[in-house]
């Protein structure tokens, strides 16, 4: 995937543009900052980690599938060449409500586009959203 414009940014400018496309919720757009060989791993969760903008769709898209807004709210951030870390507050708005989630993400940007992207969050912070919004009981 080439996208010029990401090339002239710097990678803290890539990972924001990243961020404001996904707080859109539009895959097509934010996914042209991803590396096709990028490394996405969403730790502590069990074999989480996927290659590519294809693999980070497949994980994402099913996540945010109930989400009808979300706002990721930059608390800290800070880079060094190529590597970016971005501790946030992730909010997604779902039919019952705001859920709420503190997050830190750790990037490596190459020439404009994301190369490796780890998230880092506390999993019992996040258990209760998957039972309060499961349908299927």
């Amino acid at each position: 995937m080439t996208n010029m414009s990401t090339i002239h940014q710097s990678p803290i400018e890539v990972v924001r543009a990243f961020f404001d496309e996904m707080s859109k919720l539009d895959f097509d757009t934010a996914l042209v900052y991803i590396s096709d060989d990028c490394e996405y791993e969403n730790l502590p969760m069990p074999d989480s980690k996927v290659i590519g903008p294809a693999g980070i769709r497949a994980i994402l898209e099913p996540f945010f599938a109930q989400t009808i807004e979300n706002e990721f709210i930059v608390i800290r951030e800070a880079a060094q060449g190529q590597v970016v870390f971005i501790e946030r507050r992730d909010r997604h708005l779902l039919s019952n409500g705001w859920i709420e989630l503190p997050v830190t993400g750790v990037f490596e940007v190459q020439n404009g586009f994301i190369t490796v992207w780890r998230e880092y969050f506390n999993f019992p912070t996040i258990a209760p959203m998957f039972q309060m919004n499961d349908n299927s009981k």
